[in-house]
């Protein structure tokens, strides 16, 4: 009996870790995609007049650094 408890315990941690990641990937994933957004905002704006080239070098940077940090998996969802 215990070594049937031990492997559900075993698959029940695995389960744990497996969620946790797929959570800390859907995480970076709309990071990524709110970063995207925010690029695109300033860069219309910068072009309309609203906006600055500063604010779009700025967060170009920021997509940038998350891009180094993350991964651009978030670009082919």
């Amino acid at each position: 009996m215990a070594g049937f408890l031990d492997r559900a315990k075993e698959q029940a941690q695995r389960g744990i870790t497996q969620g946790k990641q797929k959570i800390d990937e859907v995480q970076m994933q709309r990071a990524g995609t709110d970063l995207l957004k925010k690029l695109g905002v300033a860069y219309y704006e910068e072009k309309r007049g609203t906006g600055s080239p500063q604010a779009t070098q700025q967060a170009l940077q920021a997509l940038e650094s998350h891009i180094a940090a993350n991964g651009d998996g978030f670009l082919r969802s």
